[in-house]
């Protein structure tokens, strides 16, 4: 997910008194989340990177980072994958891989992003590098992201079973729902639903590649290539796939206005 500052609109917290400290329909005032939850709940959405036009439509541009995000996401290794195949040589790829993304961390440095956001992505890559490296083998540079797909997978898995479904809580505060959504059935249904999708997305990753990681050397070309068209491309989608399918339903008025 893309580490990049992210302004999201978010509901203040409700003042006693007012308008806003009025429990919502279906929430009997005890069973309003407390300040830990909301907290957690921002800084889920705020992590994801999910941003959205005025009109309510996700803004697939921004949320994979902008151009540079994605240059960031799909360079490295793309770099590695071609020069590796090009000249067999283990250091030269990694080394180059490495330079690339320390050319993007110091770009966000000039620009001054955040320290963290400037070296996410060269830790990254720094790591993949490592493994490789300390194994010998080409293909290890893409086991770091295994794992990393397999924990979101498990913490989405999870966030279902305890009934906080992730998509909840990255979609939540950017439609004002803030985390009430989960006192109406209906919304924590949609809510669910949507969360199986980015699991699927982590799902069809880990089925497609491991097997070509498997193969070594001779899946080598395959498993880079579909790890950059599974990448940051397949993310966004699954999360816009997500946002349609997690959308309010409308008001009555207002589907008879479009009949």
């Amino acid at each position: 997910m893309t580490t990049e500052d992210r302004n999201i609109s978010e509901p203040g917290p409700p003042v006693p008194g007012s308008p806003q400290a009025t429990p919502l329909p279906g929430d009997s005032g005890t069973g309003n989340p407390g300040p830990d939850k909301q907290d957690l709940a921002r800084s889920v959405a705020a992590a994801a990177g999910v941003h959205h036009h005025e009109d309510g439509r996700v803004d697939l541009l921004r949320t994979a980072g902008g151009w540079q995000g994605i240059c960031e996401s799909i360079l490295p290794g793309l770099v590695f994958l071609v020069l590796y195949t090009v000249t067999e040589s283990l250091g030269w790829g990694l080394g180059v891989a490495l330079g690339v993304s320390a050319v993007f961390a110091v770009l966000r440095l000039i620009q001054k992003q955040k320290l963290t956001m400037a070296l996410a992505g060269v830790v990254g890559v720094a790591i993949s590098a490592w493994v490789a490296q300390s194994t010998g083998k080409a293909s290890d540079f893409y086991v770091p992201g295994f794992f990393t797909n397999g924990g979101y997978l498990l913490a989405l898995l999870v966030s279902i079973i305890v009934k906080w479904p992730l998509a909840g809580l990255l979609f939540g505060f950017l439609r004002n729902e803030g985390v009430h959504w989960r006192q109406d059935p209906a919304r924590l249904k949609r809510y669910t639903l949507a969360t199986w999708v980015i699991i699927a997305i982590f799902g069809l990753r880990l089925a497609v590649q491991l097997p070509l990681y498997f193969m070594g050397d001779a899946g080598l070309t395959a498993l880079g290539t579909t790890r950059l068209i599974m990448g940051t491309p397949l993310y966004v989608l699954g999360l816009w796939l997500a946002w349609l399918l997690s959308r309010p339903a409308a008001p009555v008025e207002e589907r008879a206005q479009e009949s």
